[in-house]
């Protein structure tokens, strides 16, 4: 009897230790195919120059428009071989629309409406400060990646995109960032 208790312990012990690896091992699939249903916008880079959303993701300043771009789930379009220019709104940017909008635009429902805002903030080209004054000079507006045309201009020593004032520019890997102080919003919203 003792042996029959002895065996059926160890069959019980062998059961939950497979059991348990089983288990470890499907919470350590789950952990990879999470990590791998994100693209390529999660690969790390190894090189010097981050690219545009890795600028973003480092920012204190863009916490709302990381937040913005991982709800539209447009990540992927700025990490792209580019060249690209983004202009990145502020945090406070953010928070200057009227109340509520920030928060209904984040709704699952709004998905759409929230990525056409966005792609309104990217130019599938690159325009370094010197090419933006080029443009300033020239009347030409930039054509953004939602399909629109936003207004270059200047005011006083700042260069405005739509309504947007530029605070600074970052280098990235796949062209530029420049840092605005409002949300560049598409004229058919």
């Amino acid at each position: 009897m003792g042996l029959a208790i002895a065996a059926s312990l160890l069959l019980t012990s062998c059961k939950d230790n497979a059991t348990s690896a089983e288990a470890t091992s499907s919470t350590e699939e789950e952990s990879v195919q999470v990590e791998s249903n994100k693209g390529q916008a999660y690969i790390e880079d190894e090189s010097e120059t981050p690219n545009a959303l890795r600028i973003a993701l480092g920012s204190e300043d863009h916490t709302t428009l990381v937040t913005a771009v991982e709800a539209a789930e447009v990540q992927n379009a700025l990490v792209n071989v580019g060249p690209l220019t983004v202009f990145a709104p502020t945090n406070a940017a953010f928070d200057a629309l009227p109340e509520g909008t920030v928060e209904d635009l984040l709704k699952p429902e709004n998905k759409e409406k929230l990525a056409y805002i966005l792609t309104n903030h990217v130019a599938p080209s690159n325009y370094p400060i010197d090419m933006l004054e080029k443009n300033i000079k020239k009347g030409r507006t930039l054509y953004m990646a939602s399909g629109e045309n936003v207004e270059v201009s200047r005011d006083g020593e700042d260069i405005l995109v739509g309504e947007a004032r530029i605070l600074g520019t970052v280098k990235a890997s796949n062209g530029w960032v420049h840092i605005v102080d409002a949300v560049i919003l598409p004229k058919n919203k």
